[in-house]
């Protein structure tokens, strides 16, 4: 964009920015920090070594189980008085030798075993009256009142141990099948038998536990409360492509061969099986009337809270509608309590919250932005199509209770309080860089903010709900953590979060609103040089990672050494939540649908627009960098615009072709759906257009986005005449864990940004 263009952007947003916040709220502190010491900047050396430490850090805290006492780092206080006090006489001291499990566990220990590495390996009960240990020889349970027991088992390593919660049972997965055992008595179930590499039974798979479940969340069994039943998974994995990992370091490389369905690929096929303890056989539910065997996601298995109903979210491949099925497990029969449609995608968040009276708390999107509703009869409300129906979905209102609304959303639920019939919840309702905690009546209504204070508020409630601890911080305030009652008043400051150090500059973040092209404004943060020349042109950093519904830019301290040193070598550092990304709601973040990448950086573009309209930003010097989502952004913006004179692109998809079927298709439907936004969404077809210089960085050995992505892309530059750089990591995933090659990295980082933004200042 032109100059004239960015100074009447400036002109017009004049008024978005924000004036400085006052902190609010009794007991809310107002320190400020000094934009800049007359003291020495941080070196590179130092920013490697993590030498230098620009504030932030607050010690843990926890309540005592009668939300009586509080622990703040090591120390314990009444919580009443403020007195200091020993620990409540259940918790363990640094040793755990006060505890009487672990010392039932150490009795039986062979001679010369090291207690504490045998109870890192631990499986306990939520109510800490059971543990059990697995050991390639066997277990040792140890139960509150006995002593401890070994069982002998013989076989297969053991993976995902799991307690029932009743006590008395365990499950686990060997070779792909899943057992169960009696304990103490040790009589072993074997549940299924037919386990192998394309069959597993009460394991995920990748994509299921990246996707769906939760990176690094392979379990995939579960007891009913009682203990009555285990319901498990079965993945068929046998028409899911597989792909390779070599890892090139051996003398001989050494191969990995993992299931991984890329866009428009068969996904698993997904069962859904019920154990029950009382006949020793396997119910299967019928999911027949749901969809084709290999075109549902099983997204959630859980139990209602007598254990008499079986709970699946059931999804499309596409994921454009979520059933909320009531399983029998004795027949295996499916009820639909409740039904999502969208004309984008249908987000899974979270379990139903069961309450008294057999109705459930539910989080939902439907009105654009997450709230909380009560369900108490089956329903269906959304857009889109039924299943098996041509017609659209009613919105029904029938017994269906809100509990929150307004266009904001809803974080997460805190606390369900039967007896004083409310919810506590965060949300982010004075803006969508802050998050606080509030409370309100099952009955919805008037909303109770709890939390004091502009910024961000993380609460951790009594047992009693009588009191919580809020841990704040804002990017003016270091922080600190709070003691308050239950309607939110301070009691008192256990402890204050730590500023900059006084002997060295710091470079204190501005948090604006800056205007994209159509008046919308995208929440920002700003670090200027320190010191400070307004009449100087400065390079501009910018750091992204622009995904769906996952911002940058919070209201909260920020004490990156990396970002100080960039500022104390005059760069201006950007950070920006463009709308998809925002966190504001789902009428937000669907924009992005089929077309991921145009409106992102279209919002890009807008705020290094905003910025370079000042005389002290510089217009030519505009870098990007981002890892993950964010390096597909920067490499996006290298041969979409020409808005950015360098890119570093982190482990990047460069066509969402080469990326799994789950997480693609939510957002891009399939090939076969969408050929024209998978084409014009691609890195690697735009190789042609590079403006500016592109490093591209990858791990070899990783197992999410693929090194193939590097590799294709690099092949189209090389076709199209573009040169740049590349620089790959062998024996790295998708992170970069190595220190040596860390530290190697971040080098590069740095001589690239010398080179193609801060030497280009004297050409």
């Amino acid at each position: 964009m032109t100059r004239l263009l960015s100074a009447l952007v400036l002109c017009f947003c004049a008024s978005a920015l924000l004036a400085p916040l006052p902190a609010g709220g009794q007991g809310a502190r107002a320190r400020e920090v000094a934009a800049a010491s007359p003291a020495r900047p941080i070196t590179f050396d130092e920013v490697l070594e993590g030498s230098v430490r620009f504030g932030g850090s607050i010690p843990r805290a926890r309540f005592d189980a009668a939300g009586e006492k509080v622990q703040v780092g090591d120390a314990w206080q009444e919580v009443e008085s403020g007195a200091a006090c020993e620990p409540p006489a259940a918790e363990e001291d640094g040793d755990g030798g006060a505890d009487a499990l672990r010392e039932a566990v150490a009795a039986a220990l062979p001679e010369g075993e090291n207690i504490r590495e045998w109870w890192r390996d631990r499986v306990a009960a939520k109510d800490g009256s059971e543990v059990l240990i697995a050991r390639p020889e066997g277990f040792l349970h140890a139960r509150a009142g006995s002593a401890a027991t070994w069982i002998p088992l013989p076989g297969a390593p053991r993976e995902l141990v799991t307690l029932s919660p009743a006590g008395g049972r365990a499950s686990w997965v060997e070779g792909n099948d899943l057992f169960a055992i009696d304990l103490p008595g040790g009589k072993v179930h074997r549940i299924t038998s037919a386990g192998s590499d394309d069959l597993l039974h009460g394991k995920l798979d990748w994509v299921y536990q990246e996707e769906v479940y939760g990176r690094g969340d392979f379990q995939a069994h579960w007891w009913s409360p009682g203990g009555a039943h285990l319901a498990f998974l079965r993945l068929d994995e046998s028409r899911v492509p597989h792909y390779e990992i070599v890892d090139h370091e051996p003398a001989r490389q050494k191969v990995e061969t993992m299931r991984y369905p890329k866009a428009g690929d068969p996904n698993p096929g997904v069962s859904v099986g019920v154990w029950s303890v009382a006949t020793g056989l396997v119910t299967w539910v019928d999911l027949t009337g749901v969809g084709a065997p290999h075109e549902i996601l099983v997204v959630r298995v859980g139990w209602d809270p007598d254990g008499s109903k079986l709970i699946l979210q059931v999804q499309d491949r596409i994921q454009t509608w979520l059933e909320l099925l009531a399983v029998d497990p004795g027949t295996g029969g499916p009820e639909t309590l409740l039904r999502e449609t969208s004309e984008t995608w249908v987000n899974v968040l979270g379990e139903p919250r069961w309450l008294a009276d057999g109705s459930f708390l539910w989080l939902t999107e439907q009105s654009g932005f997450r709230h909380i509703v009560r369900i108490e009869e089956p329903t269906s409300f959304g857009v889109g199509e039924t299943r098996g129906q041509g017609a659209r979905a009613a919105f029904t209102l029938s017994r269906r209770g809100p509990l929150t609304a307004g266009d904001w959303q809803v974080g997460r639920i805190l606390r369900i309080d039967e007896g004083r019939r409310e919810v506590w919840f965060s949300a982010s309702i004075p803006s969508a860089v802050e998050s606080h905690a509030y409370r309100v009546s099952f009955d919805g209504g008037v909303l109770t903010q709890l939390t004091r204070g502009p910024g961000s508020h993380g609460i951790t409630i009594a047992e009693d709900g009588e009191h919580f601890l809020d841990r704040f911080s804002s990017h003016r305030d270091p922080g600190e953590l709070r003691l308050c009652d239950r309607d939110g008043r301070i009691l008192r400051v256990l402890a204050e979060g730590e500023g900059p150090p006084a002997d060295r500059l710091f470079s204190r973040p501005e948090l604006l609103q800056v205007p994209a092209r159509d008046g919308r404004l995208l929440d920002a943060m700003v670090w200027k040089p320190v010191p400070f020349d307004e009449n100087r042109e400065h390079p501009v950093w910018l750091t992204t990672y622009s995904g769906p519904d996952a911002p940058s830019v919070r209201d909260a301290w920020d004490g990156d050494a990396w970002k100080q040193f960039l500022c104390q070598q005059g760069i201006v550092v950007l950070e920006v939540n463009n709308r998809t990304s925002s966190g504001r709601g789902q009428a937000d973040t669907q924009l992005c649908y089929q077309r991921l990448g145009e409106s992102e950086l279209r919002d890009l573009e807008d705020a290094v627009a905003w910025l370079t309209a000042h005389p002290w930003a510089d217009a030519e010097r505009v870098g990007i960098t981002g890892w993950s989502y964010g390096g597909t952004m920067t490499a996006y913006a290298l041969t979409h615009s020409k808005a950015f004179a360098l890119g570093i692109a982190g482990a990047g998809v460069y066509d969402w072709h080469l990326y799994d079927t789950i997480y693609t298709e939510r957002y891009m439907r399939t090939p076969e759906q969408n050929p024209d936004g998978y084409q014009a969404t691609s890195v690697i077809d735009g190789a042609g257009a590079l403006h500016g210089h592109l490093l591209i960085v990858h791990g070899a050995d990783d197992d999410n986005v693929h090194v193939q992505n590097a590799m294709q892309l690099s092949l189209a530059l090389q076709r199209a005449g573009k040169h740049f750089e590349m620089m790959v990591y062998p024996t790295a995933m998708h992170g970069i864990r190595d220190g040596r090659q860390r530290k190697h990295l971040k080098e590069l980082e740095w001589r690239t940004i010398r080179e193609h933004l801060l030497d280009r200042e004297s050409r």
